[in-house]
């Protein structure tokens, strides 16, 4: 009796990208990143461009209704990441910080203390989050800067020792406004090291470091500007409360330490568990990368036309298999990360203490494999582009080295699949026997599925079997032997959770044209995976001879099959017409950002044309507006009051998630 109409095949793929919530946990960051101040701005310098990505964090903040909100919501502040990260990667990084890494670790400590965070919130002060140093990065809770319990003045001294415990680049600056710390440090008291814990710590002013606080900026590193320093503390006081204390640990009113965490590395790692919430904040902002830097080279691919067979026949340059290839290649591999993502959020958030670890092990093994995915993605799709991909207002070099950041932001992705590896390799259990009835039919989804599952225990028996080898005594040297197997077995793991999410997607949809494109696209990215594996699944009998022989065939069918749905899987990816016209070779006027008013091509139309010579222009479809910094000086002090008035209270309209005041207790949902 129901007559509705099912719902269109992308809105049906948006909800397999995004989740079922796609209009509430997206719709206010999507809307966002189309308004004026947060399009993409025409040049400037490095510090001109830093300062925009400040401001830009002011309007963002206006426009919630509580900062402490987004910081308590990790599926948030993942969506922050997925749809701001590939339009502004400055204003992604300190808001990341500051709402993740600060306010989140502020409000995960102490929660009977009441502690004022209205600076914060109202980002009167800005927070930044001081763990790494010189000399220790993914060793952190080996950090040497120190926090000193001072009786008389029931407060801490913060010391660096020497020149290897400098905090290594946080964002410390006095750019963007005065700034306050969570600094990771070793607990001393009566002498005795207790472990690295966290203090709130005010560091700068609006012009200068505050007195005991020596902040130096680093040299200028690749992709988008971000006042990344060298901190060091001089003997610098904070009071009691500036100790972000827990379970971990707390100085109590007699001045002696307790926790009830035994282990000095558990208590670092209950301190900086923000870290978490981070790593999904840069799986997000991966799979936003690359889905955007894949949309323009679809969309470029389309536009630009080259000879055919026929001179005098233009076809499009897509209509190359060396070409759509690679491209169709990229849709099932970034499909694949944009549902180990939600996958990897959705266990984590969901997992009971018990199964804590293996969710966080998930989440940290997602993080490696996203972030490396995109960046053959955003490469790939790069060269597609050819020249036009190498130029900066075409956006996809600012992408490529923003996700070289992400690659190395919470924990260097080798460091994080190698304790991924240990722990795996240490703690594997038998997997359930399978029924072993020769090989299958590669046309079957789920006989392609047992096959990752027989890649990653190949991989991991491998590795146990080179660790038996090695000679005893010696634990390194057993690892070294085990490392580089435990590593690909690592990698077969992620392939499988993201091939096992697949599967789940396609069993949620329901039949019709959604569901055949997401099966094209998960035998695509299976096929893959199995050929480059062929080899071994041949040697363990999980395949036989005539099978790996048609693998390339096969290979070559859905490559055929996905590429001529590619151009409208694009449109799944709900990417804002508004936001694409800001990359000049998404649209198909690209050439017209090229075009002179005074060359010879326009003086029969246009004579008399004096002046100038033309500064590169935008295409047609995009956006014609003076630089930000322009239409602020423009505007004077009065006008800007008002343009922030108008677009807070609009954007506060926009925002579809129920939100809290900003003096309410929020407590982290996870």
């Amino acid at each position: 009796m129901n007559d509705a109409a099912p719902p269109p095949t992308n809105d049906l793929l948006t909800a397999v990208l995004f989740g079922p919530n796609f209009r509430q946990e997206h719709g206010f960051w999507r809307r966002l990143l189309t308004t004026e101040p947060f399009r993409r701005p025409g040049g400037g310098t490095p510090d001109e461009r830093l300062a925009l990505s400040y401001h830009r964090l002011r309007i963002l903040n206006n426009a919630l209704d509580s900062g402490a909100r987004l910081a308590a919501d990790p599926r948030a502040l993942a969506a922050l990441h997925e749809w701001l990260g590939p339009v502004d990667p400055a204003l992604t990084t300190v808001a990341g910080i500051h709402y993740n890494l600060f306010l989140g670790s502020l409000l995960d400590h102490d929660a009977a203390t009441s502690r004022d965070l209205s600076d914060y919130l109202a980002l009167r002060r800005v927070g930044t989050f001081l763990c790494t140093e010189v000399a220790h990065g993914n060793d952190a809770a080996a950090v040497e800067t120190t926090a000193t319990y001072d009786r008389e003045r029931d407060g801490f001294l913060l010391r660096t020792p020497h020149a290897g415990a400098q905090k290594f680049m946080p964002n410390t600056s006095p750019a963007g406004g005065p700034k306050s710390g969570v600094v990771a440090a070793r607990l001393l008291v009566d002498g005795a090291d207790h472990g690295v814990f966290l203090f709130l710590t005010p560091l700068t002013d609006a012009h200068r470091a505050l007195p005991g606080v020596r902040v130096r900026r680093l040299p200028a590193r690749m992709g988008s500007p971000v006042d990344h320093c060298l901190t060091s503390f001089d003997d610098c006081f904070v009071p009691r409360e500036a100790l972000l204390a827990g379970e971990q640990g707390r100085i109590g009113e007699d001045g002696r330490f307790r926790s009830e965490v035994p282990n000095r590395r558990r208590r670092f790692l209950t301190s900086i568990g923000r870290v978490t919430p981070g790593k999904l904040s840069m799986s997000a902002c991966a799979v936003g990368s690359a889905r955007v830097t894949l949309a323009i080279a679809v969309r470029y691919a389309g536009h630009r036309t080259i000879s055919g067979a026929r001179a005098a026949r233009r076809i499009p340059v897509y209509a190359h298999r060396t070409h759509h290839g690679p491209l169709a290649g990229a849709m099932a591999t970034v499909y694949a990360m944009s549902l180990l993502h939600r996958r990897a959020l959705d266990r984590w958030e969901s997992a009971p203490e018990a199964d804590r670890d293996e969710a966080e092990r998930l989440v940290a093994v997602a993080k490696g494999w996203i972030t490396w995915q995109a960046r053959g993605v955003i490469v790939e799709c790069r060269e597609r582009c050819g020249a036009q991909g190498l130029l900066e207002n075409n956006g996809m070099t600012e992408l490529f080295t923003g996700i070289e950041g992400a690659i190395t932001a919470e924990g260097d992705n080798l460091a994080v699949h190698a304790k991924a590896a240990a722990e795996m390799l240490f703690s594997a259990t038998a997997r359930e026997a399978v029924p072993d009835d020769g090989p299958g039919e590669p046309a079957d989804p789920a006989f392609l599925g047992g096959l990752f599952a027989a890649v990653e225990d190949l991989w991991f028996a491998r590795a146990r079997e080179r660790m038996s080898a090695a000679p005893p005594g010696d634990p390194l040297a057993r690892w070294n032997a085990a490392s580089s197997a435990a590593l690909r077995g690592v990698e077969a793991y992620a392939y499988r959770q993201a091939d096992e999410a697949y599967a789940d997607a396609v069993a949620s949809l329901p039949e019709g044209e959604a569901r055949e494109r997401l099966t094209e696209l998960r035998r695509l990215f299976a096929l893959r995976w199995i050929t480059r594996n062929s080899g071994d699944l041949l040697a363990s009998g999980r395949l036989t001879a005539d099978q790996v022989t048609l693998l390339p065939d096969a290979v070559e069918e859905a490559v055929a099959v996905v590429a001529e749905h590619t151009p409208a899987l694009v449109e799944s990816f709900a990417l804002p017409e508004r936001l694409m016209s800001d990359w000049p070779i998404a649209g198909p006027g690209y050439a017209d950002v090229y075009d002179d008013p005074e060359g010879p091509w326009h003086r029969g139309r246009r004579a008399g044309i004096r002046g100038r010579a033309a500064e590169f222009r935008r295409p047609v479809c995009g956006s014609r507006r003076r630089p930000l910094r322009e239409k602020v000086a423009a505007l004077g002090t009065r006008g800007v009051l008002l343009a922030y008035w108008g677009t807070t209270s609009m954007l506060s309209r926009w925002f579809e998630k129920p939100q809290v005041s900003v003096d309410e207790s929020v407590r982290p949902k996870a």
